[in-house]
Protein backbone atom coordinates (compact mmCIF):
# COMPACT_ATOMS: atom_id res chain seq x y z
CA UNK A 1 0.00 0.00 0.00
CA UNK A 2 1.21 3.51 -0.79
CA UNK A 3 0.74 5.13 2.62
CA UNK A 4 -2.28 7.08 1.37
CA UNK A 5 -5.08 6.58 3.85
CA UNK A 6 -8.21 6.80 1.70
CA UNK A 7 -7.83 3.24 0.37
CA UNK A 8 -8.88 0.04 2.14
CA UNK A 9 -7.02 -3.29 2.10
CA UNK A 10 -8.62 -4.12 -1.27
CA UNK A 11 -7.46 -0.83 -2.78
CA UNK A 12 -10.94 0.69 -2.82
CA UNK A 13 -11.57 4.30 -1.84
CA UNK A 14 -13.20 4.74 1.56
CA UNK A 15 -13.70 7.36 4.25
CA UNK A 16 -11.02 7.05 6.91
CA UNK A 17 -12.29 6.15 10.39
CA UNK A 18 -11.27 8.96 12.73
CA UNK A 19 -13.62 7.84 15.52
CA UNK A 20 -10.81 6.69 17.83
CA UNK A 21 -8.70 9.83 17.37
CA UNK A 22 -8.67 12.19 20.33
CA UNK A 23 -10.31 15.57 19.82
CA UNK A 24 -7.63 18.25 19.73
CA UNK A 25 -7.49 21.88 18.68
CA UNK A 26 -6.63 22.04 14.98
CA UNK A 27 -5.87 25.06 12.81
CA UNK A 28 -5.08 25.38 9.12
CA UNK A 29 -4.20 28.48 7.07
CA UNK A 30 -4.31 28.53 3.29
CA UNK A 31 -3.68 31.24 0.74
CA UNK A 32 -4.03 32.08 -2.92
CA UNK A 33 -4.22 34.99 -5.34
CA UNK A 34 -6.17 36.35 -8.25
CA UNK A 35 -4.39 38.58 -10.76
CA UNK A 36 -6.33 41.06 -12.87
CA UNK A 37 -6.18 44.24 -14.90
CA UNK A 38 -5.27 47.34 -12.90
CA UNK A 39 -8.67 48.91 -13.66
CA UNK A 40 -10.45 45.86 -12.22
CA UNK A 41 -8.36 45.99 -9.06
CA UNK A 42 -9.14 49.70 -8.75
CA UNK A 43 -12.91 48.99 -8.94
CA UNK A 44 -12.59 46.36 -6.21
CA UNK A 45 -10.43 48.59 -4.02
CA UNK A 46 -12.70 51.61 -4.41
CA UNK A 47 -15.94 49.64 -4.01
CA UNK A 48 -17.13 50.58 -7.50
CA UNK A 49 -17.86 47.12 -8.89
CA UNK A 50 -21.33 46.93 -10.46
CA UNK A 51 -22.24 43.86 -8.37
CA UNK A 52 -21.39 45.53 -5.05
CA UNK A 53 -18.85 44.86 -2.30
CA UNK A 54 -16.71 42.23 -4.01
CA UNK A 55 -14.45 41.44 -1.06
CA UNK A 56 -17.29 41.43 1.46
CA UNK A 57 -19.26 38.95 -0.61
CA UNK A 58 -16.14 36.85 -1.30
CA UNK A 59 -15.47 36.70 2.47
CA UNK A 60 -18.97 35.36 3.12
CA UNK A 61 -18.57 32.86 0.26
CA UNK A 62 -15.30 31.62 1.80
CA UNK A 63 -16.90 31.04 5.19
CA UNK A 64 -19.89 29.28 3.61
CA UNK A 65 -17.57 27.08 1.53
CA UNK A 66 -15.51 26.08 4.57
CA UNK A 67 -18.72 24.99 6.30
CA UNK A 68 -19.78 22.90 3.26
CA UNK A 69 -16.45 21.32 2.31
CA UNK A 70 -17.58 17.77 3.06
CA UNK A 71 -20.42 18.27 0.54
CA UNK A 72 -17.90 19.23 -2.16
CA UNK A 73 -14.86 16.98 -1.59
CA UNK A 74 -15.48 13.22 -1.76
CA UNK A 75 -14.50 11.30 1.41
CA UNK A 76 -13.91 14.53 3.36
CA UNK A 77 -15.27 14.39 6.92
CA UNK A 78 -17.94 16.85 8.01
CA UNK A 79 -16.23 18.98 10.65
CA UNK A 80 -17.77 21.26 13.26
CA UNK A 81 -15.80 24.44 12.66
CA UNK A 82 -15.22 26.68 15.65
CA UNK A 83 -13.86 29.63 13.64
CA UNK A 84 -13.21 30.69 10.04
CA UNK A 85 -11.57 33.96 9.04
CA UNK A 86 -10.92 35.27 5.55
CA UNK A 87 -8.61 38.20 4.87
CA UNK A 88 -7.73 39.99 1.65
CA UNK A 89 -4.66 42.01 0.76
CA UNK A 90 -4.78 44.27 -2.29
CA UNK A 91 -1.42 44.20 -4.06
CA UNK A 92 -1.24 47.18 -6.42
CA UNK A 93 2.24 46.27 -7.71
CA UNK A 94 1.15 42.78 -8.80
CA UNK A 95 -2.38 43.91 -9.73
CA UNK A 96 -3.72 41.14 -7.53
CA UNK A 97 -5.84 40.31 -4.53
CA UNK A 98 -4.27 37.85 -2.10
CA UNK A 99 -6.61 35.78 0.06
CA UNK A 100 -5.77 34.05 3.34
CA UNK A 101 -8.22 31.80 5.18
CA UNK A 102 -7.80 30.32 8.63
CA UNK A 103 -10.08 27.46 9.71
CA UNK A 104 -10.24 26.06 13.23
CA UNK A 105 -11.91 23.14 14.99
CA UNK A 106 -11.63 20.91 18.01
CA UNK A 107 -11.96 17.44 16.62
CA UNK A 108 -10.42 14.22 15.42
CA UNK A 109 -9.25 15.38 12.00
CA UNK A 110 -7.70 18.49 10.49
CA UNK A 111 -9.15 21.45 8.66
CA UNK A 112 -6.75 21.78 5.74
CA UNK A 113 -9.42 20.96 3.17
CA UNK A 114 -11.78 23.54 4.67
CA UNK A 115 -9.16 26.29 4.46
CA UNK A 116 -8.14 25.35 0.91
CA UNK A 117 -11.74 25.09 -0.29
CA UNK A 118 -12.58 28.46 1.25
CA UNK A 119 -9.67 30.18 -0.53
CA UNK A 120 -10.70 28.71 -3.87
CA UNK A 121 -14.33 29.75 -3.46
CA UNK A 122 -13.38 33.27 -2.32
CA UNK A 123 -11.19 33.74 -5.40
CA UNK A 124 -13.83 32.23 -7.70
CA UNK A 125 -16.36 34.64 -6.22
CA UNK A 126 -14.10 37.58 -7.05
CA UNK A 127 -13.77 36.22 -10.59
CA UNK A 128 -17.53 35.79 -10.92
CA UNK A 129 -18.28 39.29 -9.68
CA UNK A 130 -15.74 40.93 -12.03
CA UNK A 131 -15.75 38.71 -15.12
CA UNK A 132 -17.96 41.10 -17.10
CA UNK A 133 -15.11 43.63 -17.19
CA UNK A 134 -12.08 41.28 -17.00
CA UNK A 135 -12.33 37.70 -18.27
CA UNK A 136 -8.54 37.37 -18.24
CA UNK A 137 -8.19 37.16 -14.44
CA UNK A 138 -5.95 34.34 -13.23
CA UNK A 139 -6.35 32.42 -9.98
CA UNK A 140 -3.07 30.93 -8.82
CA UNK A 141 -0.78 29.85 -6.03
CA UNK A 142 -3.50 28.27 -3.90
CA UNK A 143 -1.65 26.38 -1.18
CA UNK A 144 -1.61 25.29 2.43
CA UNK A 145 0.42 27.76 4.50
CA UNK A 146 0.24 26.27 7.97
CA UNK A 147 -1.27 23.34 9.85
CA UNK A 148 -1.34 22.92 13.62
CA UNK A 149 -2.69 20.22 15.90
CA UNK A 150 -3.34 16.54 15.82
CA UNK A 151 -0.84 13.71 15.80
CA UNK A 152 1.42 15.30 13.18
CA UNK A 153 1.82 18.56 15.11
CA UNK A 154 2.92 21.71 13.32
CA UNK A 155 3.66 22.13 9.62
CA UNK A 156 4.69 25.49 8.13
CA UNK A 157 5.26 26.20 4.44
CA UNK A 158 8.82 27.34 3.81
CA UNK A 159 8.50 30.06 1.15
Amino acid sequence: MSGLTHFDAAGQAHMVDVGAKPATARVARAGGSIRMEAATLERIRDGNAKKGDVLGIARIAAIMAAKRTSDLIPLCHPIPLTHVSCDFDIDEAASAVHCTVQAETVGGTGVEMEALTAVNVALLTIYDMCKAVDRGMVIDNVRLLEKRGGKSGVWLRQE
